[in-house]
């Protein structure tokens, strides 16, 4: 079991014990267990998310049949403002017209 041996791993053993007592062991064990039950749930759910991704970024020649026909058609691009004219729009100031 990695590379330790027996008494390795009762030396190891004895020093959990000494340094936590045997009331704090049963709750660590038990942390331990949750956190590990968490991270695996984690994982599971990225997992999920990025097979989610992949379905939805599938390229058009892959995905259902039918899929470009309900696409919308491109919208043409909006006329530009008028532009200034150069002529002033006032009446001439020779007095004609009068």
């Amino acid at each position: 079991m990695f590379g330790v041996g027996t008494q390795e791993l009762l030396v190891i053993l004895l020093v959990v014990l000494v340094l936590f007592g045997g009331k704090r062991i049963p709750e660590l064990a038990r942390s331990l267990g949750t956190g590990l039950r968490d991270f695996r749930k984690a994982v599971r759910d990225v997992q999920r998310e990025v097979d989610l991704e992949s379905l939805v970024r599938l390229p058009p020649e892959e995905g259902p049949a039918g899929a470009e026909a309900t696409k919308a058609p491109p919208r043409a691009a909006l006329p530009s403002a008028p532009a200034p004219t150069d002529a002033p729009a006032r009446p001439s100031e020779g007095g004609e017209g009068i």
